[in-house]
């Protein structure tokens, strides 16, 4: 038996294909486009044939009798047992002229083709999307009830079938496939389409929220999945029926009928992500009248905070088409038609993982961007305050050898002195190129000095291209041994917030005139917990950090961004005079310097621990039992040695704060 096949290059026509091939004398001719021809070795290695049974015939889907020579038309004629047309644009972004010259165009010139051929029986794979939003059940039987067909898919779709039913001069058949997912065998997929674009969402719920944790999940319409296996063997097998009459219609579809919500909890369950245990009906949403939503979306601002959204959690715009999608499908004749053959259309549930491992295996965007520290940083200049120790000193070492042009400032000469060989000796033993390394002595707390370290910022290096505000003084002080101490208060103002917004001001008419910046503010834990006898150094943390939300609202237009890290307790000299931290899990500077990486690479707004978001929201949610735990904590560990003034006197721990402090070496934020 002999076919011809459009779109065989593609996800479901290769593999149907194969399904034909594996008949007994089968011979496959299928088009392809002039200039491809070096692509199909890996398609006769897939299919496991030569080219004297699967043969290439030079064409194009948009050309009259698809551009077929008259020779091969001649060789073609009468030998043609089926055709088999499955080539479409299936994306649903695509514009609409690209849509209608191959949906509607080229299927016109299949038509022709077939019929030049003379070919026993024309296969037209069409769509679901034929239906349109169509209210309610559409049968196999039904064509013209198709309504809502305003976006060029539907409409494309529903056209093409149109021409098959209305122009075809040979016999006929339709198929209409539901949403197509990838192999229930392997989870083999192609590309992100469908459900897949919202893996991406649960996979982002996985890292922020434990599995137990229950989850709001959007109800919506009914959507129909099925894998691309099922699709292949029951189109092969109703393409052979003996009984097969022209003008057939089959809809290819899963029985079970799944809402939205459903089926994102069964990825979500594939996922291991949380659990969607309420579901809020989007239909709701349709108690607004539509000249009040065209309204709201012909406003500037709503068009891109949707688009934002939308963005970041990687779903094109047109797939919101789907959340309420009110079309279910009958498949009367496709059942009568695989009776008894064994084909049957899996359970989601079933392989719903596979689907998963498959994507997060091999088509996670995430995978192919440029995720190292190299990529963000290379080439472009870095400034570290507070750069000669501690978390600023490791992080211009992950800089530097990420060739950075890295910049360090500090009070101290001598110590800058050291750094910068400390940091040449790092980039070296790495085996990185030479490091670019530039130092700078300069108080950001003084106005005039931290003014002309700006202009000669400008002058030697053209600005900043990343600015990490690292810079500070910490003093941990009950406010009961404050009193006569206000200039615990100014001190840590003038360098943690004064100081920052010196340096950041200054730096930002340069990153507004190149269009691109980021800045890393470090703040701290304590600002999202509370912490007492930090009411100084939280004050100053605190105000930097309200001074960054509005600074990124301002300037997020400007292709400027900014990102706080709540850095939880560090091993470093600034904390080293409180001798109780000698007993609590701080973090080495080359962990901290791990968050500030990950600030630079993916630029969130926020980077914080989840002990710090925790304490977050349970100030929220319950501040008073907040109060007690904070106050509790407040009493257990009192001023440190250095807080009192009292030189070499260790802090006497209660029983209680000693059990505390044992406890946490254990625990793991």
């Amino acid at each position: 038996m002999q076919y011809f096949v459009t779109g065989a290059t593609g996800f479901i026509g290769k593999r149907l294909v194969k399904a034909l091939l594996a008949r007994r004398g089968a011979t496959v001719h299928f088009l392809v486009r002039p200039g491809s021809e070096g692509k199909l070795a890996d398609l006769y290695d897939y299919w496991g044939v030569s080219k004297t049974r699967a043969i290439p015939v030079s064409g194009d889907l948009t050309a009259k009798k698809l551009g077929v020579s008259s020779d091969d038309i001649k060789a073609l004629k009468g030998r043609v047992d089926h055709v088999y047309h499955l080539a479409a644009v299936y994306d649903l972004s695509a514009d609409e002229e690209s849509q209608v010259r191959v949906n509607i165009d080229g299927t016109r010139n299949l038509v022709e083709f077939a019929k030049a051929v003379d070919a026993g029986h024309l296969h037209h794979v069409s769509s679901i999307a034929a239906a349109g939003l169509y209210e309610g059940v559409f049968r196999e039987d039904m064509f013209d009830e198709a309504e809502g067909l305003d976006h060029p898919y539907f409409m494309t779709k529903h056209e093409s079938e149109k021409i098959v039913r209305k122009e075809c001069k040979v016999p006929w058949s339709v198929y209409r496939p539901a949403m197509v997912v990838g192999d229930s065998h392997s989870g083999e997929m192609d590309k992100i389409d469908g459900p897949y674009y919202f893996f991406k969402l649960i996979q982002r719920m996985r890292q922020i929220l434990p599995p137990w944790f229950p989850s709001v999940g959007l109800e919506g319409g009914r959507v129909n999945i099925v894998p691309v296996d099922f699709v292949v063997a029951a189109l092969d097998h109703i393409s052979h029926r003996r009984a097969l009459t022209s003008g057939g219609c089959f809809h290819l579809v899963d029985p079970v009928g799944y809402r939205v919500g459903d089926v994102l909890d069964i990825f979500s369950k594939a996922a291991h992500a949380p659990k969607m245990n309420l579901f809020i009906n989007a239909a709701l949403l349709g108690f607004i009248p539509k000249s009040v939503k065209k309204g709201l979306m012909a406003l500037a601002p709503v068009r891109r905070v949707r688009a934002a959204v939308m963005k970041d959690l990687g779903v094109p715009e047109d797939m919101l088409t789907f959340v309420n999608y009110p079309t279910r499908f009958d498949r009367r004749g496709t059942d009568a038609a695989l009776k008894g053959s064994g084909i049957e259309c899996p359970n989601l549930h079933d392989y719903a993982w596979r689907l998963w491992d498959y994507w997060e295996r091999h088509l996670d965007p995430a995978l192919f961007i440029d995720r190292s520290l190299k990529g963000a940083v290379g080439g472009k200049v870095v400034l570290i305050t507070g750069g000669s120790s501690g978390i600023g000193l490791s992080a211009a070492c992950r800089f530097a050898e990420a060739g950075a042009v890295t910049i360090i400032a500090a009070r101290g000469e001598d110590k800058l002195a050291e750094a910068v060989k400390e940091i040449r000796r790092y980039v070296k033993d790495k085996g990185a190129k030479e490091a670019q390394v530039f130092s700078y002595s300069v108080d950001i707390a003084d106005e005039k000095g931290c003014a002309d370290f700006v202009r000669t910022l400008h002058e030697q290096h053209g600005g900043v291209d990343f600015l990490i505000n690292n810079a500070g003084r910490s003093i941990r002080r009950a406010i009961e041994s404050s009193y006569d101490r206000f200039h615990d208060f100014e001190r840590t103002m003038a360098l943690n917030y004064f100081g920052s917004l010196r340096i950041t001001m200054g730096l930002l008419p340069g990153m507004v005139a190149k269009k691109k910046g980021h800045v890393v503010n470090l703040s701290s834990i304590s600002v999202l917990v509370n912490a007492p006898r930090f009411s100084a150094y939280v004050a100053s943390k605190a105000a930097l950090d309200a001074w960054t939300r509005c600074a990124s609202s301002e300037f997020a237009d400007q292709g400027i961004t900014f990102t706080t890290v709540n850095m939880p307790l560090v091993r470093t000299p600034m904390t080293a005079p409180t001798k109780i931290y000698d007993s609590m899990p701080l973090l080495a500077p080359e962990e901290a310097a791990d968050m500030i990486v990950q600030a630079c690479i993916d630029k969130p707004v926020r980077v914080a621990t989840r002990l710090g978001v925790f304490g977050e929201v349970l100030h929220a949610a319950a501040p008073r039992v907040t109060q007690i735990i904070m106050n509790t904590s407040f009493r257990m560990f009192p001023d440190s040695a250095a807080a009192k003034g009292e030189k070499g006197a260790k802090p006497a721990l209660s029983a209680e704060a000693m059990a505390m402090a044992q406890m946490m070496k254990g625990i793991h934020f």
